[in-house]
């Protein structure tokens, strides 16, 4: 008789999504993208929610409730495992945790402090944090002596000099944790991991831009293979312009619409966290599918502002590095929007960033691939994320000490 095989669980609890991955947690040879078992998501929460999982060359897809909350979804999810993953045994979860405070900078065993501390933070990332917290509830509930791991979005940054991260305000705010902080960190973290083996090690140690462009969009200035710099602050609504969140905004903008406009805060959180960005602009859409497809002018201006927001960061990170030595695009519009890359290509060309529109036009978003022409003095790189491989690797770390 056959036994059941160990399998790591990934979850990546959304504001609007949760995706899955499911690991063989074998030791041999490490955690690797070989080791997938299944993968998938539940997309659209809050409108129309859909269920989609990938084996192999097998795909599953089901459509749920629209009232579907995260809870539902997540045990949906487990569910769905139960059946159809009945020969693999869950020996751990790891979580995409999006903020970790002043306190948190490694992958860390959940327990009830742990708990206690991310749900004071929720304030600080309200779109993301609930969810996260939700879906540790819910798996606890479900497997009561699981190990479950946090694993933090702010952790990369943590490297940032004093000077990149502290605001120009009083003293005593700073030291109460008011002070910029940087998301996107798995993300960054997997690309530098992988750096050297498509960059070679000299230029991977470089002066380095990943620019992670997904519904939610951050930059990330890395020298030394060590994050130094990032376009994002205090919450994940800093920066630059995003699907539907705006960037970085007039502080006084806040106060007019408080005081002028007389907005209360919920209002007003609404309407920089849900009703800005591209979909702001645009007045269409905060898909960027749809509106490289539109002929609509407001769409070309969404996607003007994207580009020239992305060129204004770009040139302030390149300052805190003192140069440029390579640019690397990844997550969902990075990876699948030949229209933007080239555009930010086009206007990075002062730096020496070049493109080779053929190469850009047919590149896919499983492989990574260099976009500029050889003997270009800036190599612009397509390398697509795996957020979830770098959980799987930190939770197996854990298990194991």
């Amino acid at each position: 008789m056959d036994h059941p095989s160990e399998a790591i669980l990934i979850i990546n609890a959304g504001s609007s999504s949760i995706k899955f991955s499911l690991f063989n947690s074998a030791v041999t040879g490490g955690m690797s993208a070989d080791k997938l078992i299944c993968s998938g998501q539940i997309a659209g929460l809050g409108v129309l929610p859909r269920f989609e999982a990938q084996q192999g060359s097998v795909s599953t897809q089901s459509a749920l409730t629209e009232k579907t909350t995260h809870a539902e979804g997540i045990a949906f999810i487990l569910d769905w495992l139960q059946q159809h993953q009945a020969d693999q045994t869950i020996v751990a979860a790891g979580h995409r945790i999006v903020h970790g405070g002043v306190r948190h900078w490694e992958p860390i065993v959940i327990d009830e402090n742990v708990m206690a501390e991310l749900r004071r933070l929720i304030p600080l990332a309200p779109l993301h944090q609930p969810h996260n917290i939700a879906a540790v509830d819910v798996v606890g509930q479900r497997y009561p002596q699981l190990p479950q791991i946090a694993c933090f979005d702010t952790a990369f940054h943590h490297t940032n000099p004093l000077k990149a991260t502290t605001f120009a305000i009083p003293r005593s705010l700073t030291e109460e944790g008011v002070r910029r902080y940087g998301f996107h960190g798995l993300s960054y973290e997997y690309i530098n991991s992988v750096m050297p083996q498509y960059l070679g090690t000299e230029l991977a140690a470089g002066r380095v831009v990943v620019a992670h462009l997904g519904a939610g969009a951050s930059m990330c200035a890395m020298y030394q293979g060590k994050s130094i710099a990032s376009t994002m602050g205090f919450t994940a609504l800093d920066g630059l312009m995003m699907n539907r969140r705006c960037g970085t905004i007039d502080p006084g903008v806040l106060l007019y619409l408080l005081q002028e406009k007389e907005m209360d805060a919920s209002t007003v959180a609404k309407l920089l966290y849900n009703d800005s960005g591209l979909k702001g602009v645009s007045g269409i859409s905060e898909d960027m599918k749809i509106l490289l497809a539109s002929n609509e002018p407001n769409a070309a201006e969404a996607i003007d502002l994207y580009i020239y927001r992305i060129g204004r960061e770009l040139g302030s990170l390149v300052a805190a590095m003192g140069g440029l030595d390579a640019l690397i695009v990844t997550a969902g519009i990075g990876e699948h929007a030949a229209v933007i890359r080239r555009k930010i290509a086009e206007s990075a060309s002062w730096l020496g960033v070049q493109i080779d529109t053929r190469m850009n036009a047919a590149a896919t978003n499983t492989e990574p691939v260099c976009l500029s022409p050889q003997g270009a003095k800036v190599p612009f790189w397509m390398i697509p994320t795996d957020e979830d491989l770098m959980i799987a690797q930190h939770t197996q770390r854990l298990l194991l000490k």
